[in-house]
């Protein structure tokens, strides 16, 4: 009877192929979260352009003309798309004003719908 003790070859095989699976697991939920955290980013600074266009409009002393608007706004570094349509309410004083702001690839960054008196 042996008194030797320690891994064989194939428990130390398995034991490496249950770590690198584990690796892989955290390596993909990282890029997951990461993924994530960006969309979040581009979703808050989506919200900040469509609340300063809805401040433009609010405070402008003159409403807004009837129809589509498109501009661009660059903020963080990066180019933004916003296309603010005026319509008017279901109430007659007001009109309705729905601002979204895109990123440079068209993806869906903020969006805001506001009223404010016709005249």
């Amino acid at each position: 009877m042996s008194d030797e003790r320690g891994f064989t070859l194939i428990e130390l095989l398995v034991a490496l192929a249950i770590f690198s699976l584990a690796a892989l697991a955290l390596l993909r939920l990282e890029g997951a979260t990461l993924a994530n955290a960006a969309a979040l980013d581009d979703q808050a600074i989506g919200q900040i352009i469509a609340r300063n266009i809805a401040v433009e409009v609010l405070t402008d002393p003159v409403p807004p003309t009837l129809g589509i608007r498109r501009g661009e706004e660059l903020s963080a570094g990066r180019r933004w798309l916003w296309t603010r349509t005026t319509a008017s309410a279901p109430e007659p004083r007001l009109q309705r004003i729905d601002i979204a702001v895109t990123d440079e690839e068209g993806r869906q960054a903020g969006a805001l719908t506001i009223f404010r008196p016709a005249a």
